[in-house]
């Protein structure tokens, strides 16, 4: 008996793990898709030309959530037409035209050389080769 409990608990356990292999290899994205989803986490933003100055009264009563830290962790934001000009090279992509789409991003890393987006772009250009 204790070796048919053995074998049952040993044969279990091989199964789960073809069957989590299975899961894994379904989840798995593509490029594209992996690109697709970080753009939509990021937010566009003008360049403003205007500059802000802020101040403060010691002592005075303000939730710390209230007060603005410089280089604060937040979401992540991109200059508008940064984004609209990746986003153009992905559209382009989706449409089937790589010849241009090879374009719109070598024309993106010319223009945006520090751009956040500079590596995603360069391995685009990589795979957008018609």
């Amino acid at each position: 008996m204790k070796k048919l409990t053995m074998l049952l608990l040993f044969g279990l356990t091989l199964g789960s793990q073809a069957l989590y292999a299975g899961e894994k290899s379904d989840s798995t994205q593509s490029f594209w898709d992996m690109l697709r989803s970080k753009l939509e986490l990021l937010t566009p933003q003008k360049r403003v030309t205007a500059t802000n100055a802020t101040g403060g009264v010691r002592g005075a009563a303000v939730a710390s959530e209230d007060v603005y830290w410089k280089n604060e962790a937040t979401g992540q934001t991109i200059d508008a037409d940064e984004l609209d000009a990746f986003k153009k090279g992905i559209k382009l992509i989706e449409a089937g035209e790589k010849g241009q789409a090879k374009t719109a991003f070598a024309d993106f890393i010319k223009k945006y050389p520090d751009s956040s987006l500079r590596k995603d772009a360069d391995q685009a250009l990589a795979l957008s080769n018609p």
